[in-house]
């Protein structure tokens, strides 16, 4: 019996882009087409099969640990981009300033799809979702010169709305206006996750 389930659920790219392998700050690079093997996005400072740990599981591991690279691709939604704009009173948000590397418009609550669903574009490319990516003060510094004072304020707005990180369960490839279906686990939720979570 499949553990996933297929959903009516769809996302259009909508914007692609590159972290520089050597980067300088958090900036991503708009590009038009993004090569994904099981490393990761080719050419991306974030690929790789393993990676250091950070401050977001050292309760698992020390900082700087070698674990399994589960934060490949950062993948935003563009209701969410805007929501977030709004709330620091800008036009928009720039997916450069917080190093995206997915930009996709069509699902809704985007950032709370349950951990493990996969995105699936049309070549058969799916991409596994980690975990909700929890917003960090490094895109104040990409925003601040562009929109000075209004930097600090993206932390606060992008919370819940951040998106998620992701890895490659099959590479492939994917461009602008290409069509990624949602898969969920097939699972009930934890009836003890509010227990666990204290």
């Amino acid at each position: 019996m499949p553990a996933l389930k297929p959903t009516d659920f769809a996302a259009t790219v909508c914007w692609v882009g590159l972290v520089p392998e050597d980067p300088d700050g958090i900036a991503s690079e708009r590009i038009e087409q993004l090569d994904l093997g099981f490393e990761g996005p080719r050419g991306d400072s974030h690929s790789g099969l393993t990676r250091p740990s950070c401050s977001r599981v050292t309760s698992q591991h020390p900082k700087g640990t070698e674990i399994a690279n589960a934060r490949q691709v950062s993948v935003v939604s563009a209701e969410e981009l805007d929501a977030i704009a709004a709330e620091m009173g800008l036009p928009s948000i720039d997916p450069v300033w917080i190093g995206a590397t997915l930009v996709i418009k069509g699902i809704p609550g985007f950032t709370h799809v349950p951990p493990s669903s996969r995105l699936q574009g049309p070549d058969g490319v799916t991409l596994v979702i980690d975990m909700e990516n929890r917003p960090c003060h490094l895109p104040a510094k990409e925003i601040e010169p562009i929109h000075p004072t209004k930097g600090k304020a993206f932390k606060a707005a992008a919370k819940h709305r951040r998106g998620v990180t992701a890895w490659v369960e099959r590479p492939g490839s994917l461009r602008i206006g290409d069509v990624l279906r949602l898969h969920v686990p097939d699972q009930p939720q934890w009836e003890y996750l509010d227990q666990a979570r204290g």
